[in-house]
Parts: structure tokens; sequence; C-alpha cells
């Protein structure tokens, strides 16, 4: 199934929805008790999961989705944690080393955004900011020292993250949470797709696009450690509770590598895509 945290109307809190192809229903309308985040539903397990999806089999008020507002795929999750250098060619291109372990570090929850959201901050902060395109993995039901054959069977669903990044503060300060947490830095969604329709989460075409130029084409086969693997590390120094977000690393193409280089600039617009899961695009404003 495929859901979104849609705005119904100016103002209006985020309502989760199921969408199907061009439509979208919210989960409230289904049944008494449904639920009204993604957190709520993750939180219900599968008895949950199982009863929204046969609601909406047999829904009749599908809406239309162009022009519905949307907020952050992930709302509240208990933590973000997100993974450095897990792609040899982007490793390569920063002229960083791919440790023997992953480099796993926590992103701020300020930094969450929607898909079409401005993304502002000041120049007098960052004339270096870049942009990732990442798989984002949800943690389904709590992960303690799991192995990586059985990781699996705990994501609950996937999404698309943009994990921008001020390259200056980056190869400033020895820790990267500060770099990549600016207000609005982490775009996901606009939608969460369930574990079972990504049979495999490592045979899935990930790109980015900055004003109309492909810059990033990769395949989540080339990540360094697959999604069962950065489960299973992860699980095995602390629980992973559900709704966690993960953010897996990001292919080559990076911008700050690039000659010329490509930074966002005041005005650009990236786009972010994973297939069978979406497209995650973020409007630029650099401030004075």
């Amino acid at each position: 199934m495929r859901f979104a945290h849609v705005i119904t109307a100016a103002g209006a809190p985020p309502r989760l929805a199921v969408v199907r192809g061009d439509e979208a229903l919210i989960t409230e309308d289904l049944f008494p008790g449904a639920p009204r985040l993604l957190q709520n539903l993750i939180d219900g397990g599968d008895d949950l999961l199982a009863r929204v999806r046969d609601a909406a089999d047999s829904a009749t008020s599908w809406h239309p989705l162009a022009g519905s507002s949307f907020a952050s795929a992930v709302l509240a999750p208990p933590v973000i944690l997100a993974i450095g250098l897990n792609y040899a060619a982007h490793s390569s291109e920063l002229g960083l080393k791919a440790d023997t372990a992953p480099t796993v570090f926590v992103l701020w929850p300020n930094s969450l955004t929607s898909h079409r959201a401005t993304t502002s901050w000041p120049r007098s902060l960052s004339e270096s900011v870049d942009y990732e395109a990442e798989l984002g993995v949800i943690i389904g039901r709590p992960a303690k020292d799991v192995s990586p054959e059985t990781a699996l069977d705990h994501v609950w669903g996937y999404t698309v993250v943009n994990d921008i990044t001020a390259r200056d503060i980056q190869f400033s300060e020895a820790q990267w949470s500060r770099c990549k947490s600016f207000d609005g830095f982490t775009p996901t969604g606009p939608f969460v797709v369930t574990a079972d329709e990504i049979p495999d989460p490592q045979d899935l075409h990930i790109w980015a696009n900055v004003d109309g130029r492909i810059v990033q084409d990769a395949t989540t086969g080339q990540m360094i450690r697959s999604v069962a693997t950065l489960v299973s590390h992860l699980s095995s120094s602390a629980t992973l509770l559900p709704g966690t977000l993960i953010s897996t690393g990001s292919p080559g193409g990076a911008g700050y590598s690039r000659d010329p280089q490509i930074f966002l600039r005041d005005r650009s617009t990236v786009t972010v895509g994973i297939d069978g899961i979406g497209e995650l695009t973020t409007h630029c404003r650099i401030n004075d």
C-alpha cells in the first residue's frame, strides 16, 4: 500500500491518506478509530494495517490527489538515523574513506519537511549546499540484535529522502549532524510504500535532478552495505523503535565533486526519486 500525509485545507493539521494511483482516501474516514497519522498506523501493527487495507479496498469515497498539499512522510519518528559513505562512488568523490563499519549520525527533527516545500538558509552560513538522493527505511516493529537474514522483517516501509548538506560546514566539523540538520534540510516523501510492495530494496533505480539536469543516476544495488545489513548493525547496540527513519546513504554525483561544482542556488529546484516509491521535490531560497 501507499500512504501520504496530506493537508486538506489551509492551516489544517496533516492527516494520513491511502494513495491509489492519482486518488487518495483519508484513513480517518474509513472506520471509527482509524489512524490519523502514519505513526498511529505503525503502532497498530499488522492487524490495523490489514483493517485499513480491507476498508480501503471496499471504499468508494476516493478523491483526486492532484493539487494536494503534503506534509513530511514521517512526522515525529523516535529518531532519524543517517548513514554516510554507503556508496563507493560517493565516498570516493568526497575524498573520504568508507570505513569498515558504517558511518552513522543523527538528523535533528526540525530538518524534516515535505514534498514541494521551500527550504531556505542564510547565505552567511553556507553557499555550498548540496543534494543527496537517498532511500529512506521505516522500522515497523522493535528490532534488537537482529540478523541480516531477518532484518527486513522489521521494516514497515520505504520513502524517498533528500539529505541536503552544507558541505563547507561538513568539512569544517568532525560531526555531520549540524551540516545536515538546518531547518528543512531533510525533505521526505511524499509517499511511504509498505515493505510488501518492495520485494528487494537493493533493486531500485535512484536519481536526482537539479534545475532540469540529471545529476545522480544509480541503483540501490550499489550500496556498500545493504538495507538488511544496516538494520542488523544498528540494532546490535540499540533497539530500533517502530517509526524510526533510516536514511541509507547517497550514490555518486554530488554537486561538491563536479567540475564545475553544482550547488543549490537561490530559486533552485531539486527533485530526487526512486522507482516504485515516488519523486520528492524541494524549492530552494537563500536569504541574504
